[in-house]
């Protein structure tokens, strides 16, 4: 159709395109958006690596969720979470597998100590940070190791035994997976604790963390042992499948339970309903593995060991908030 012959609304209609058409091409009296700057070096994402030994024990998850809420505040940094299922050679793919991904930084609980030593070295080796969490390696190849002190707790254990029994009576002591580090300490601390007195272990096993295998050891025990004044567990659960081993075959009230651990829900709550004399505090870690992470990625210093604090909660303390180890 001839321009001189378009309807009046077709002159608009024509305009109002050739308008738009100015405007999407930035013709003038139109400024483009800025596109956004790049992002600089101290926004960059760091990948975080971790592996955890295994979910089946209620502090682990407890720690891993400690993980999650510290780096929650931290945009900058990605946790990616391995779960080992309490398998050694899982594990050691787990680090294998972030070294071949190029993970800035390695967070590693482990289950035992001499398998897992040599690729959490060749880790560090190839340039990836390794922080060691709860439970230690052999030798010195990692970047940094938070945990608290199996051995003085252990001691502590076995000195409050002491005190309770009157340095007399038969225990049953039921222990982690002894091949790893803190199996080992949280036993030989205790045996240090009860040394010297007429404290009788009647009955050990390693119940592997597990609550109910510490059940299952229990109910050895009661079948032998007509007469047991204390069970000393090295973890909380432990000492609640012993007490629950213990109330089936109605000998509960004569038998004093004690574990590690302490978390508020678990072996806190224990000793708040009478199920547990008392629980010794083994604090996860995790808040502080992500403190020190950020610090080792921003190439700080940090130091080799760090040890966290524990404290004893008891029926008389458990409400103020328990009382500090020395």
């Amino acid at each position: 159709m001839p321009l001189a012959i378009l309807s009046r609304r077709s002159w608009c209609a024509l305009g109002a395109v050739l308008l738009l058409t100015l405007l999407g091409s930035g013709g003038s009296g139109c400024r483009k958006s800025p596109r956004p700057a790049p992002p600089s070096g101290t926004d960059k994402v760091h990948t975080i690596g971790m592996s955890q030994c295994n979910l089946g024990e209620p502090w682990r998850v407890q720690m891993n969720a400690d993980l999650r809420a510290a780096s929650a505040q931290h945009p900058q940094l990605k946790l990616v979470f391995k779960d080992a299922q309490n398998d050694t050679l899982k594990q050691r793919a787990h680090v294998e597998e972030f070294v071949s991904a190029g993970v800035d930084l390695i967070i590693i609980s482990p289950k035992e100590a001499a398998p897992l030593t040599e690729p959490v070295a060749k880790a560090v080796a190839a340039g990836i940070p390794v922080i060691v969490l709860d439970r230690r390696l052999l030798g010195d190849k990692y970047t940094c190791f938070i945990g608290a002190d199996n051995k003085k707790i252990g001691r502590a254990a076995g000195e409050w035994v002491k005190r309770t029994l009157a340095g007399k009576g038969k225990v049953v002591e039921l222990k982690g997976l002894m091949t790893s580090t803190p199996g080992q300490d949280r036993h030989s601390g205790f045996r240090e604790g009860i040394a010297g007195f007429e404290l009788e272990v009647i009955f050990e096993a390693d119940m592997k963390w597990l609550e109910p295998d510490a059940r299952k050891e229990m109910e050895s025990a009661l079948a032998r042992f007509p007469k047991i004044d204390l069970v000393y567990a090295h973890n909380d659960p432990g000492a609640h499948g012993a007490y629950l081993a213990a109330q089936a075959a109605g000998r509960e009230k004569e038998i004093r339970f004690v574990g590690i651990d302490a978390l508020p829900q678990e072996g806190v709550a224990y000793v708040s309903q009478g199920i547990l004399d008392a629980t010794f505090q083994y604090p996860t870690g995790g808040t502080e593995a992500i403190d020190l992470a950020l610090k080792i990625l921003r190439g700080e210093t940090v130091l080799k060991e760090v040890t966290l604090g524990s404290r004893l909660f008891t029926k008389e303390n458990v409400a103020t908030g328990g009382q500090p180890l020395d």
